[in-house]
Parts: C-alpha cells; structure tokens; sequence
C-alpha cells in the first residue's frame, strides 16, 4: 500500500491532488484578478478553474474599483511616516523627508514635493523596490516587479537626493514613489534635472515640486495589467531658489519618451504658468518669477559632486 502511495505522489505531484494553487511555480505566484480569473506574476493567465473574486490569499490584489477609504491622520507607525486623506481618491503621503500625494483611482503618485538641502549624506542606494506596506492595496500598484519594455522603474523623489537618511532611501523605492519612465528619458533628460537639483542644493536650499502630465495617449499603457497603472505623456518639475525679490524658478515639461536624452532637456524648458496651466493647479513661486521661460537649463558648476 505503501509503495502505491508513493508511486502516486511521484506521478501526481501534491499541488495536483489537492486541486492546485493558482499560480504555483515558475508563474511566480498571483498578481492580480481579472474578474474571475487569476493573473499570475509573470504576466500569464492561470487554467486554474476557481473564482478569483472569492479567493483570498495574501498575494492577490482584486482589480476592483477602490472601496472608500477611512481618513488616516495619524503617524502610522515607527518609520514616522503619515498618510492624510485628501478626497475620495487623493492620498498625501508624508514620508522621511519628502512628500507624495497619491492618486487611489490611478494606483499612481501624481505630484511630488521635497527639500533640497546641502549635501551632508552618504547612505548608499537600496536596491530592493516594494509596495508601502502602509498604504491600502487598493490605491497601490499591482507588482513592485521592472516594467519591461525599456521602460525604467523611475523615481519621482530621487534616492540619491535622500542620502542623508538610509530610511529616507528605502522609502523612494516604495512604488508609491515609481511611474514608468521611458529609460533614455529616466537616464537622460530626467536625471540631468537630478544633477542640477544635486549641484544647486549645496550653493542654496532648493524647492523642488513635480508630478505627472497623463496625456491622452494609451497606445504605451503597457503595465495596465501587469501593475494596473498607465504611463504618463509626460512629466514636469520645477526648482525654486532665493526668497523674496531673489526669488529664481526653472521649470521643465519632460516628454516621457526615448527620445527625451540630456542633451535635449533645453527643449523642454517652460515657464511655472505653462505648468499651471497643464495641470490646472497653482505652484508657490513669485508672480514675477512665474512667467519667464529660460532658453538654457542652469548649468552644472564646475567641480560640481553630481554624486
């Protein structure tokens, strides 16, 4: 009886006789659920014959339309961060040094604001991207997995500009902070407005805000389900230095594509009142400050530690 037994066990494997988890093996376990039917993590749809609508299990993330969300206003827990409830959707997220305000219906940051003060930090980069536990599933991406495509996991708050703090660093990898950035563009047009934020921060403190330009065009929304989010037309920032009559803004609209290299971030300079205008939102720079466009981006102080 034994060796029948056994026999058994070799031919049908455990996962078989017990009717099979969803997503088992090299499927990487489950994403998400499309209606009743479980996307695993490596992109595929499971044959597994049970409704994804009614199992629960730690690792899947239903595709339903956000529930309301109870207001959290406290700090949430020892990493002194905290979560505020702005609207039905809008989520702001104050983190260990910089601040997000979170978008629950696009599972997506759209606007991000920071200090940039002189550099003092040395803490190294984290590597590892993830989820912020704190956060509701609901208003998260569906995976913290690369994008794929030559599409960059691309920070709106840079790590390197948290190195002051190794918490600080963790939580710009929180995929709170990440949107599908176009890779020439994270590595080029994007990073170099990082270089000058780096080399002008230890000659003034800087404002930095920015956020997200959607667009109408869906033919790039590859990562809708693999991480139930779209990829932004574009993306704008704006550095604010000085105080009163000194008082200076640089201001760029980044189109997201691979186009968008360092040596073309001239092209994309704009002034605060385009953004106004783009994003129908108000951005605290000077009046008078509001309405130049530069024709060159600030250039990079020789011996500058862009680093």
């Amino acid at each position: 009886m034994n060796k029948i037994l056994l026999l058994a066990l070799f031919i049908f494997p455990l996962s078989t006789i017990a009717g099979g988890k969803p997503c088992s093996g090299k499927k990487g376990g489950i994403s998400h659920c499309e209606g009743s039917q479980f996307i695993c993590n490596d992109g595929s749809a499971s044959k597994s014959t049970k409704d994804c609508s009614r199992y629960i299990t730690g690792n899947s993330t239903q595709k339903a339309a956000p529930e309301s969300i109870e207001p959290i206003t406290a700090p949430i827990s020892q990493d002194s961060s905290e979560i505020t409830k702005l609207s039905d959707n809008i989520l702001k997220l104050d983190y260990s040094g910089f601040t997000v305000w979170l978008d629950c219906s696009k599972r997506a940051p759209i606007k991000f604001q920071y200090v940039a003060q002189h550099d003092t930090g040395s803490f190294k980069r984290y590597d590892k991207f993830s989820l912020d536990p704190k956060v509701p599933a609901e208003c998260q991406q569906y995976s913290s997995k690369a994008y794929g495509l030559r599409y960059d996991r691309g920070h709106q708050v840079p790590a390197n500009h948290m190195d002051y703090s190794a918490l600080a660093i963790k939580q710009t990898n929180y995929m709170t902070n990440i949107l599908p950035q176009a890779a020439n563009m994270n590595r080029g047009a994007w990073l170099q407005t990082e270089k000058i934020t780096e080399c002008y921060r230890d000659i003034a403190e800087l404002l930095v805000i920015g956020g997200v330009i959607w667009g109408n065009n869906d033919a790039d929304d590859y990562f809708v389900q693999s991480h139930g989010v779209k990829t932004p037309d574009a993306y704008w920032k704006v550095i604010i230095r000085g105080t009163g009559q000194d008082e200076r803004a640089i201001a760029w609209i980044v189109p997201n594509s691979q186009d968008a290299t360092a040596k073309r971030l001239d092209k994309y300079l704009v002034s605060v009142d385009d953004i106004e205008n783009a994003i129908g939102e108000k951005i605290p720079v000077a009046d008078y400050a509001k309405h130049d466009k530069l024709t060159i981006s600030w250039q990079l102080p020789i011996g500058c530690d862009e680093g």
